[in-house]
Formats: structure tokens, C-alpha cells, sequence
């Protein structure tokens, strides 16, 4: 009997100090009882791990959210009025500096329909403000506007070669015009080329493609990686639907601010130029009779006359592997590092010819004065 009271004090002493003399039936539910509080006391420790990671996701918001801006642009006419029926288009942009002024970056087809009094730019305290110039480049679907108000927060930029498939980022805009809003993912991919971009064409492409969700209104706002700094413009998504569907893309930043410095420096975009013609169908079958064991280059089929290609003896036939030390992976890459060259700077190129590898320099020309 002093047995069996010793068994209950213990099974009483698990199950709380319950009164009485435990029956059989008790102790199995007791001790799943206790279980199950065990297991919610592990979960809450693991939990603590992940909310201190996500609190750092709620530091890069915090962070990125006052540089980010909520764009509406109503199309006008070519002299400036606004259409019998207004069309508005919807975008984000993000705050930036540059030599100590404020501009928003943007996509070109955010804006491209309306003028300066047609465009609202919502601030992330609530103001209402207007740009005071626009700039435009087309072949890269890059935007820049002039901004003055007291307040205004830029945001940091990052160094968007530097990113790696598998690194995480946050896209901010406003899909469906909901401002300030915010989806978390992973860069997919990088080099996304040949990406058909709606009525617009697009030369000059090199995107990153994400899976954070992008969706009609988050263009022009930024990509930002886990340091809060700004990598990419979000520019597209691929879609069956029009809506998110896992495939977003965004203009490397690196690739932006070549073209808002040259906008805001010169008025305009100067395109440097090689002066070769390339082969668009040069692809892996070809590269054992090339010499080569991995798809990478671009193979020339033309010089132009009296080009820096010409000057530098590059013949054709001979397939572009390095240019100025970067590795080339197809003609398209080739000609997005050509275009984002400052013109007259002399570079390093290797190709295989006959072959054989071989390194010359050569000085880029400025396109609008060789290209026919």
C-alpha cells in the first residue's frame, strides 16, 4: 500500500498536484499533456531564432521604406494637355543622391506619357510633391526626376555585381497602386537578355529576375538586398496573367546609375561602340571545332569601316571571350558592356582566333558618330 501511495504522490506530483488517488486511466493523458508542453516550450526556443532573423527583414524595411515613392502620371498630349480621357499610369521610384542633390529613379514607361505638372509623386509621409525635370532614356527603360522638398530621405546603393543566385532581397513598391508595400524573395537568376518588353524596345538588357512578387504598380520601385541597400529597379514580370506569378525582373542597379549619371551630367545618354557585327546563332554545338569547352563568347561576323574594331586588327571569325576582364557569355552581354563603357576609355580584349587565345587593347568610340 505505501507502494502504491509513493506511485500516486509521484503521478500527482506530474500531473500538477491533482488531489486524490490517481486511477490508471489518468496517467497516459498526464503525461501527453506534458509532452505536448514540452514541445511547445521547443518550438518557442526555435521561434526565437527565426523572429531574430526576421526582426532583421523589419530592419530593412524600416530602413528602405522613406526612400521609396509612389508615382501616378497622367498621359498627356504632345502639347502638354491631358487627354479627353485621362489615362494614368501607376509606378514606384526610389530617393537618390548625386553630388549632394535629390532625384527619383524610376522606369521610363512609369512617366513617359505625361509631363512635369501631370506627375503626383506620393512621399512615405503622405506629401504630394512634383518633379521639377524629367529625364528619359529609352534604350534601357531608365527614368530620373529632379525633386525638391525639405525631408527627403535617399536611399544607399548597393553593388549589384556582387549578387549571387540564392541571395536574398525585398522588392518595395505599389502593386495595384497599394503604396509602400513589400514582398521578400531570392535573385533567381541574373542575365536575363531578349526579354520582350510590351511596345517598347529595350536594347540594352542584363535584368535580374526574382521571385519576390512583382506586380503591375511595383515598377520603378527597388530591389533592396539584406544591408538595406538598393540593387535593382523592378522593372517587368513574365505573366500569363498580367499578376505575380514567381518571375519578376529588375534592372541591376550598377546598370541604372551608368545611365542617371550620364543623364544628369550631359542631358543624354553617349553610348560607347566597338564597331564588329556578331553572330546572334553561335551557340554550344560549335564550340569543340571553336576551341572552346563551355558556351561563352561571341563570334564576330563584320567590321565596320574605319571603327575602333578596325583600328584594334580584330578580324572576322574571331570570338570574343574577355572584354575589359569581364567573361563574355553570348552577343547580347557583349554588346550591354560595350554600351555601358565610358567612350574613349581603352580596354583589354581576348579572343580566339585560329585557335589560339590573344590579348589586344582597343579604345571605344562614341556610336552616334561611327554607327551607320
Amino acid at each position: 500500500m505505501k507502494l502504491t501511495w509513493v506511485l500516486c504522490l509521484s503521478l500527482a506530483t506530474i500531473c500538477g498536484g491533482l488531489p486524490g488517488v490517481c486511477r490508471a486511466d489518468e496517467a497516459p493523458i498526464t503525461t501527453v499533456a506534458l509532452a505536448r508542453e514540452q514541445q511547445y516550450a521547443d518550438l518557442a526556443a526555435e521561434v526565437a531564432l527565426l523572429e531574430k532573423q526576421g526582426n532583421l527583414l523589419k530592419k530593412v524595411v524600416k530602413l528602405t521604406i522613406p526612400t521609396v515613392v509612389h508615382i501616378e502620371a497622367q498621359h498627356a498630349d504632345a502639347d502638354g494637355k491631358l487627354q479627353h480621357k485621362p489615362v494614368e499610369d501607376a509606378g514606384s521610384g526610389v530617393i537618390i543622391r548625386w553630388n549632394n542633390k535629390l532625384y527619383v529613379l524610376t522606369n521610363r514607361h512609369v512617366i513617359k506619357k505625361s509631363s512635369l505638372e501631370h506627375i503626383h509623386i506620393k512621399l512615405s509621409d503622405g506629401r504630394h510633391i512634383h518633379p521639377t525635370r524629367i529625364w528619359e532614356d529609352r534604350e534601357t527603360d531608365i527614368a530620373l526626376m529632379a525633386v525638391e522638398a525639405k525631408g527627403l530621405v535617399p536611399a544607399r546603393l548597393g553593388d549589384s555585381s556582387k549578387l549571387d543566385m540564392g541571395d536574398y532581397v525585398v522588392a518595395l513598391g505599389s502593386p495595384f497602386g497599394l503604396s509602400h508595400s513589400v514582398s521578400y524573395g531570392i535573385i533567381s537568376a541574373k542575365g536575363r537578355r531578349d526579354l520582350q518588353l510590351g511596345d517598347d524596345s529595350v536594347r540594352y538588357q542584363d535584368f535580374l529576375q526574382t521571385d519576390a512578387a512583382i506586380n503591375p504598380g511595383n515598377s520603378g520601385g527597388p530591389l533592396v538586398n539584406l544591408r538595406g541597400e538598393v540593387v535593382g529597379i523592378n522593372t517587368a514580370i513574365a505573366s500569363n496573367t498580367g499578376v505575380h506569378e514567381g518571375i519578376g525582373f529588375s534592372i541591376p542597379i550598377n546598370m541604372a546609375m551608368v545611365v542617371a549619371r550620364q543623364l544628369i551630367e550631359q542631358g543624354s545618354v553617349v553610348r560607347a561602340y566597338l564597331g564588329v557585327r556578331l553572330d546572334s546563332k553561335f551557340k554550344g554545338e560549335e564550340e569543340t571545332s571553336s576551341g572552346l569547352t563551355r558556351v561563352e563568347g561571341a563570334r564576330v561576323t563584320a567590321i565596320t569601316p574605319k571603327s575602333p574594331a578596325e583600328a584594334a586588327d580584330i578580324k572576322v571569325g574571331d570570338i570574343i571571350l574577355l572584354f575589359d576582364g569581364i567573361r563574355i557569355e553570348d552577343d547580347s552581354h557583349l554588346i550591354n558592356l560595350v554600351s555601358l563603357t565610358p567612350v574613349n576609355k581603352e580596354v583589354e580584349l581576348q579572343l580566339l582566333r585560329d585557335g589560339e587565345r590573344q590579348n589586344l587593347k582597343v579604345k571605344v568610340g562614341n556610336r552616334s558618330e561611327i554607327e551607320p
